[in-house]
């Protein structure tokens, strides 16, 4: 005996919801998937997952959650495979097929790809893989589109404060043991002060209106990493710890340094990115000695941020990535 599979008598989706209220989005997350993205020049094949929302209107139920899927699939396999895409490339390919799919007014669509890559330990020269993480994030309307490339990496910082203190407490010392004030300059100038260390993880958005420009990812984790009191691998030999460890505390830097070094090196390294560029920059520090952990970010466009570099001067508006993305940032 066989059964026959009954269908709904109505699009229980499309029917009015309980409270008539639209929603900003709605959708499937950690899609898991198989994509075949240009990456440093080379076609490679990563394991991503992606995210697709699409906002709802006050008088559907819900979104339709398998044409997410059949959107993420056939930008895949249709474009994807024909031809190789910057991860933020396909990010859009798949923003605009789940606005056509839903009949929505928006969409966004990030992809996270992990990535391996070998990096050279620096003092003994072995090679290391070290792990990173790619980043595109899309948001598309019946007639535009945005998008951004974005890079995540670890590192570790070398708390500043702690290693004033204890800078302070060693010249209290030598003074006393009759060390001048010149000799207690030139050994503390000498010798990496302690301090407490942070893991750290950096991440880094850029999007620019620039049509033909291409923001290398490879790039932006050296922004990310140089932003960090010292970056880390995953092997180290005994020569390489001691460089490690001593370019960190010679390089002591708070959380918000980081996310100040990060957009700086973006405005000086992309000198030719228009001012309607955004930038989206994260730290997080992960405590040794407290039980919290810290972070600090700035978003903003490159105009901002340049007004800022220029004379110091504190824009009175900081665009967030939901306003760039849509394009409704002051200005535009």
């Amino acid at each position: 005996m066989t059964t026959r599979a009954i269908l709904p008598a109505e699009d229980l989706q499309q029917s009015p919801p309980s409270a008539p209220i639209s929603l900003t989005k709605a959708g499937v997350t950690r899609s898991a998937k198989a994509i075949r993205i240009s990456h440093d020049g080379v076609e490679q094949l990563f394991q991503a997952e992606i995210s697709c929302f699409a906002d709802l209107n006050p008088r559907q139920k819900g979104v339709h959650m398998s044409r997410f899927e059949e959107g993420i699939n056939e930008a895949i396999d249709e474009v994807v495979l024909s031809e190789a895409l910057v991860v933020e490339a396909l990010a859009q390919h798949i923003a605009e097929r789940v606005v056509s799919a839903q009949g929505a007014l928006r969409s966004e669509v990030t992809i996270r790809a992990t990535y391996p890559k070998v990096r050279l330990t620096p003092v003994s020269g072995i090679p290391s893989q070290e792990m990173y993480e790619l980043i595109g994030v899309a948001c598309a309307t019946p007639g535009t589109a945005r998008r951004l490339v974005g890079v995540s990496a670890q590192g570790m910082n070398a708390c500043p404060c702690a290693q004033g203190l204890i800078r302070a407490q060693a010249e209290v010392a030598l003074a006393r043991d009759g060390f001048t004030r010149e000799q207690i300059e030139r050994i503390v100038t000498h010798v990496p002060i302690a301090t407490h260390n942070q893991r750290a993880r950096g991440t880094l958005y850029v999007g620019t209106t620039a049509v033909k420009t291409q923001i290398p990812a490879d790039v932006l984790i050296d922004i990310v990493e140089q932003g960090m009191s010292s970056e880390i691998y995953e092997l180290l030999k005994r020569t390489d710890e001691q460089y490690i460890v001593d370019r960190a505390h010679r390089r002591p830097r708070f959380v918000e340094d980081s996310v100040r070094e990060m957009v700086r090196g973006i405005a000086e390294r992309f000198p030719e990115l228009p001012d309607d560029s955004f930038i989206w920059a994260h730290q997080a520090n992960f405590e040794t000695i407290h039980t919290h952990d810290v972070e600090a970010e700035r978003s903003g466009t490159l105009g901002e941020i340049r007004q800022e570099l220029a004379g110091g001067i504190q824009s009175t508006h900081h665009t967030e990535l939901r306003e760039w993305l849509q394009g409704t940032a002051l200005g535009e």
